[in-house]
């Protein structure tokens, strides 16, 4: 059976594959954390007031990379190197989504418009993460080994999603609704492509760590350009829609402790 949750019991069941998939989730966060750490100390003057949510989020994705490599610890394991075709973040950076590398590293402040895209870069990849941490909650919410976890960090990126909405929307009342809704629309079809792509990296990866038939793998392979298929027609349209969200100000207060899971 090729339910979600099954899919996802094998892979936690295993040493190796768990040992994959958290490396994978922690260098992630890690670098997410590092992305908004940059991104908070050059926020221009004018935007100054910002700047303690971008810390704010950047704590949360520093404190997401322990929490997975606790678990790790709590099993024996020691993360490994995160294989290129798998990496996340680095992929979208080469399709130029967000904010680049070579910016950040400079010490020049940003722009407004950098701003904005920073904030269209986490609308999109926020809702990616939202939903797969739901999906994990849902089934694992209450494993007594990672459903803390799983609470802690969905309730997060519940949160980034919220903000990302709630600063746009301020943006664009301010007159920067054309290129808010430029920049998502290009976000949201390059990122999709890159999941598709990392989706079937990391699916290879753990098809051979856990022996996995052909025919198996070619039939998670072809459920994954099925949901490509669907993203890029029209599931995409999810990432580039803005509401006010219900819960205000989600990033207005310190990030939370992590739980200790190991």
């Amino acid at each position: 059976m090729l339910s979600a949750k099954s899919l996802f019991q094998e892979i936690l069941d295993n040493d190796e594959s768990f040992r994959l998939f958290c490396s994978i989730a922690a260098s992630g966060e890690s670098q997410g954390g590092w992305e908004n750490a940059r991104i908070a100390a050059l926020v221009p003057e004018s935007e100054r007031p910002l700047a303690p949510k971008i810390t704010r989020h950047g704590a949360d994705e520093d404190k997401h990379g322990r929490i997975f490599n606790a678990l790790l610890k709590k099993r024996g394991l020691e993360p490994v190197e995160v294989p290129p075709e798998t990496d996340y973040t680095m992929l979208l950076e080469r399709h130029g989504i967000g904010l680049a590398h070579d910016k950040l590293k400079a010490d020049q402040p940003l722009t407004v418009r950098d701003i904005i895209t920073y904030l269209a870069h986490s609308r999109v990849t926020e809702q990616r993460a939202a939903e797969q941490m739901a999906m994990l909650l849902k089934h694992f919410g209450d494993d007594p080994d990672l459903g803390r976890a799983v609470r802690m960090i969905s309730a997060d990126e519940d949160n980034h999603l919220a903000y990302s909405h709630e600063e746009l929307l301020r943006y664009a009342a301010a007159g920067h609704g054309p290129y808010i809704r430029a920049t998502l629309r290009e976000c949201a079809l390059a990122e999709i492509r890159v999941h598709r792509d990392v989706s079937l990296g990391v699916m290879a990866r753990m098809g051979r760590l856990l022996g996995w038939s052909r025919a198996r793998s070619a039939l998670l392979a072809v459920g994954i350009h099925a949901v490509y298929a669907y993203e890029r027609l029209v599931g995409w349209r999810r990432m580039v829609t803005l509401r006010a969200p219900e819960r205000r100000d989600a990033l207005g207060g310190p990030a939370t402790a992590a739980p200790e899971v190991a």
